[in-house]
């Protein structure tokens, strides 16, 4: 079984999470960063994972074209989908439900939030104050998931068997 994890992210919390998620899959899995590499041949994977992380209270433009443009190919696959955002319970739900096409919404075998972080090194100056004032966190801080991460990779092994 081949796996994909292709994957786009705006300040590093996607691609830290689709690493890490990568590291915990059994069999072939190959990594893709919808920014910075050509999409490989979809047929060629069993499974594909897709993951985005939430900016202004949507995901990647390129996750959004991705999906959409791959609908019918990604509707005959295993599927996973996640995010990584920093809010929790309904909220983190809410935004999941709305980052990807219902289509595959309800024929993913797995979907999660694995959390988020601010690095405020990789923000520019009105990000910053953005997030100070919405959030009222004033500088670096994580809540990534690693039991999500893990949870995710243990029930994606689990589906394919």
């Amino acid at each position: 079984m081949k796996t994909l994890v292709i994957y786009s992210t705006k300040h590093g919390c996607t691609e830290l999470c689709a690493e890490k998620l990568s590291g915990q899959l059994q069999g072939s899995v190959d990594l893709y960063s919808l920014k910075s590499k050509k999409v490989p041949e979809l047929t060629l994977y069993d499974n594909i994972i897709i993951g985005g992380s939430i900016y202004m209270g949507k995901i990647q433009k390129e996750v959004s074209e991705f999906c959409n443009q791959n609908l019918e190919l990604l509707k005959k696959k295993k599927l996973g989908l996640f995010i990584c955002c920093m809010g929790e319970g309904e909220t983190a739900e809410k935004q999941l439900e709305t980052s990807f096409p219902k289509e595959l919404l309800d024929i993913a075998v797995v979907k999660s939030n694995f959390g988020g972080m601010f690095d405020f090194k990789k923000m520019n100056f009105m990000e910053r104050t953005i997030v100070k004032k919405v959030s009222k966190i004033t500088g670096d801080t994580s809540n990534i998931r690693e039991d999500m991460i893990k949870e995710f990779a243990n029930f994606m092994d689990e589906v394919v068997k």
